[in-house]
Protein backbone atom coordinates (compact mmCIF):
# COMPACT_ATOMS: atom_id res chain seq x y z
CA UNK A 1 0.00 0.00 0.00
CA UNK A 2 1.51 3.59 -0.81
CA UNK A 3 2.23 4.73 2.97
CA UNK A 4 1.34 8.60 1.62
CA UNK A 5 -1.88 9.88 1.54
CA UNK A 6 -2.86 11.81 -1.42
CA UNK A 7 -3.19 15.47 -1.77
CA UNK A 8 -7.20 15.85 -0.80
CA UNK A 9 -6.74 12.67 1.30
CA UNK A 10 -8.48 9.33 1.11
CA UNK A 11 -9.41 9.16 -2.60
CA UNK A 12 -12.45 6.55 -3.06
CA UNK A 13 -12.81 4.66 -6.76
CA UNK A 14 -16.50 4.76 -8.22
CA UNK A 15 -17.32 1.62 -9.94
CA UNK A 16 -20.72 1.53 -12.00
CA UNK A 17 -23.03 -1.28 -10.84
CA UNK A 18 -21.00 -3.67 -13.53
CA UNK A 19 -17.94 -3.22 -11.19
CA UNK A 20 -16.44 -0.73 -14.35
CA UNK A 21 -15.26 2.96 -13.54
CA UNK A 22 -17.65 5.84 -14.47
CA UNK A 23 -14.92 7.21 -16.50
CA UNK A 24 -11.23 6.81 -16.70
CA UNK A 25 -10.24 10.43 -17.47
CA UNK A 26 -10.68 11.64 -15.70
CA UNK A 27 -10.71 8.76 -13.20
CA UNK A 28 -14.65 8.40 -10.99
CA UNK A 29 -13.17 9.55 -7.94
CA UNK A 30 -15.59 10.73 -5.03
CA UNK A 31 -14.05 11.97 -1.68
CA UNK A 32 -14.36 10.21 1.48
CA UNK A 33 -17.01 12.55 2.70
CA UNK A 34 -19.08 11.79 -0.24
CA UNK A 35 -18.54 7.82 -0.18
CA UNK A 36 -19.56 7.89 3.49
CA UNK A 37 -22.67 9.86 2.61
CA UNK A 38 -23.80 7.35 -0.47
CA UNK A 39 -23.30 4.85 2.28
CA UNK A 40 -25.48 5.82 4.42
CA UNK A 41 -27.81 6.17 1.71
CA UNK A 42 -27.94 3.03 0.64
CA UNK A 43 -26.57 4.21 -2.85
CA UNK A 44 -23.51 1.87 -2.79
CA UNK A 45 -21.77 -0.86 -2.19
CA UNK A 46 -18.29 -1.09 0.33
CA UNK A 47 -15.93 -3.50 -2.20
CA UNK A 48 -13.14 -1.97 -0.28
CA UNK A 49 -11.60 -0.28 2.74
CA UNK A 50 -8.65 1.68 3.74
CA UNK A 51 -6.34 0.98 6.82
CA UNK A 52 -7.49 4.23 8.16
CA UNK A 53 -10.72 5.42 10.37
CA UNK A 54 -12.50 8.36 10.91
CA UNK A 55 -13.91 8.89 14.52
CA UNK A 56 -17.28 10.63 15.25
CA UNK A 57 -18.57 11.34 19.32
CA UNK A 58 -20.79 8.04 19.01
CA UNK A 59 -18.63 6.24 16.02
CA UNK A 60 -15.67 4.79 14.03
CA UNK A 61 -16.23 4.35 10.25
CA UNK A 62 -13.54 2.82 8.51
CA UNK A 63 -12.84 4.17 5.28
CA UNK A 64 -13.67 2.81 1.82
CA UNK A 65 -11.51 2.88 -0.65
CA UNK A 66 -13.84 1.29 -3.81
CA UNK A 67 -17.59 1.54 -4.27
CA UNK A 68 -19.94 0.25 -6.48
CA UNK A 69 -23.30 2.00 -7.39
CA UNK A 70 -26.08 0.04 -6.88
CA UNK A 71 -28.21 1.13 -9.57
CA UNK A 72 -26.77 0.76 -12.91
CA UNK A 73 -26.00 3.88 -14.57
CA UNK A 74 -26.08 3.64 -18.69
CA UNK A 75 -23.13 5.43 -20.27
CA UNK A 76 -23.66 7.44 -22.63
CA UNK A 77 -22.91 6.90 -26.40
CA UNK A 78 -22.10 10.20 -27.36
CA UNK A 79 -19.37 12.30 -25.66
CA UNK A 80 -19.37 15.79 -25.11
CA UNK A 81 -17.59 17.99 -27.65
CA UNK A 82 -15.63 20.04 -25.18
CA UNK A 83 -11.93 21.09 -25.40
CA UNK A 84 -11.14 18.64 -23.16
CA UNK A 85 -12.42 15.38 -24.54
CA UNK A 86 -10.47 17.00 -28.03
CA UNK A 87 -7.75 16.51 -26.37
CA UNK A 88 -8.52 13.02 -24.62
CA UNK A 89 -9.10 11.40 -28.38
CA UNK A 90 -6.14 13.35 -29.46
CA UNK A 91 -4.55 11.71 -26.84
CA UNK A 92 -2.85 15.34 -25.48
CA UNK A 93 -0.94 15.99 -28.31
CA UNK A 94 -0.85 18.59 -31.42
CA UNK A 95 -2.10 16.84 -34.43
CA UNK A 96 0.85 18.39 -36.36
CA UNK A 97 3.81 18.49 -34.45
CA UNK A 98 2.97 16.00 -31.88
CA UNK A 99 4.11 18.04 -29.09
CA UNK A 100 2.37 17.94 -25.87
CA UNK A 101 2.80 21.62 -24.53
CA UNK A 102 0.78 24.69 -24.70
CA UNK A 103 -2.45 22.76 -26.05
CA UNK A 104 -5.42 24.59 -27.76
CA UNK A 105 -7.93 23.41 -30.11
CA UNK A 106 -7.36 24.21 -34.19
CA UNK A 107 -10.30 24.88 -37.00
CA UNK A 108 -8.76 22.75 -39.60
CA UNK A 109 -11.39 25.19 -42.09
CA UNK A 110 -11.21 28.32 -40.65
CA UNK A 111 -14.29 29.69 -38.89
CA UNK A 112 -13.67 32.57 -41.12
CA UNK A 113 -13.94 30.11 -43.87
CA UNK A 114 -16.85 28.63 -43.24
CA UNK A 115 -15.46 25.84 -40.68
CA UNK A 116 -17.93 24.95 -37.72
CA UNK A 117 -16.62 23.89 -34.13
CA UNK A 118 -17.53 20.58 -34.71
CA UNK A 119 -15.71 17.10 -33.93
CA UNK A 120 -14.76 16.99 -37.62
CA UNK A 121 -13.51 20.61 -37.64
CA UNK A 122 -11.19 20.53 -34.66
CA UNK A 123 -7.77 19.07 -33.74
CA UNK A 124 -5.54 19.25 -30.90
CA UNK A 125 -2.69 21.58 -31.67
CA UNK A 126 -0.08 23.64 -29.73
CA UNK A 127 0.19 27.36 -30.05
CA UNK A 128 2.96 27.58 -32.24
CA UNK A 129 1.37 24.99 -34.66
CA UNK A 130 -1.98 27.03 -34.70
CA UNK A 131 -0.41 30.48 -34.79
CA UNK A 132 1.32 29.26 -38.02
CA UNK A 133 -1.59 27.89 -39.85
CA UNK A 134 -3.52 31.12 -38.69
CA UNK A 135 -6.42 31.90 -40.80
CA UNK A 136 -5.75 29.21 -43.91
CA UNK A 137 -6.46 26.19 -44.49
CA UNK A 138 -4.65 22.90 -44.27
CA UNK A 139 -4.08 23.05 -48.10
CA UNK A 140 -2.92 26.90 -47.97
CA UNK A 141 -0.77 26.35 -45.14
CA UNK A 142 0.59 22.64 -46.03
CA UNK A 143 -0.05 22.05 -42.44
CA UNK A 144 -2.14 18.32 -42.44
CA UNK A 145 -3.39 17.04 -38.72
CA UNK A 146 -1.89 13.47 -37.91
CA UNK A 147 -5.28 11.96 -38.10
CA UNK A 148 -8.52 12.65 -39.42
CA UNK A 149 -10.81 14.89 -36.79
CA UNK A 150 -13.66 12.20 -35.86
CA UNK A 151 -16.48 11.91 -33.42
CA UNK A 152 -15.35 9.57 -31.07
CA UNK A 153 -17.41 6.87 -28.92
CA UNK A 154 -16.94 6.77 -25.19
CA UNK A 155 -15.28 3.48 -25.84
CA UNK A 156 -12.82 5.77 -27.99
CA UNK A 157 -12.52 8.22 -24.94
CA UNK A 158 -12.27 5.82 -22.30
CA UNK A 159 -9.52 3.65 -24.01
CA UNK A 160 -7.26 6.69 -24.97
CA UNK A 161 -8.22 7.88 -20.90
CA UNK A 162 -5.87 4.49 -20.16
CA UNK A 163 -3.22 6.16 -21.12
CA UNK A 164 -3.10 8.35 -18.87
CA UNK A 165 -3.07 6.50 -15.34
CA UNK A 166 -3.42 9.41 -12.69
CA UNK A 167 -0.21 9.99 -9.88
CA UNK A 168 -2.09 8.56 -7.34
CA UNK A 169 -3.52 4.21 -7.83
CA UNK A 170 -4.13 2.53 -4.87
CA UNK A 171 -3.62 -1.17 -4.84
CA UNK A 172 -7.35 -2.06 -3.73
CA UNK A 173 -8.03 -0.03 -6.98
CA UNK A 174 -5.65 -2.03 -9.66
CA UNK A 175 -8.05 -5.00 -9.55
CA UNK A 176 -10.44 -2.85 -11.53
CA UNK A 177 -8.26 -0.42 -13.20
CA UNK A 178 -6.67 -1.50 -16.77
CA UNK A 179 -3.16 0.49 -16.67
CA UNK A 180 -0.06 -1.34 -16.87
CA UNK A 181 1.57 0.64 -13.84
CA UNK A 182 3.95 -0.29 -10.95
CA UNK A 183 2.99 1.29 -7.03
CA UNK A 184 5.72 3.20 -5.61
CA UNK A 185 6.89 0.74 -2.76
Amino acid sequence: MNAHVPQGGWPVLVLNADFRPLSYYPLSLWSWQDAIKAVFLDRVNIVALYDHAVHSPSADFQLPSVVALKSFVRPTTHPAFTRFNVFLRDRFSCQYCNSREDLTFDHIIPRSKGGQTTWENVVAACSPCNLRKGNLTTHQSGMFPRQTAFAPTVHQLHRNGRLFPPNYLHESWLDYLYWDTELDP
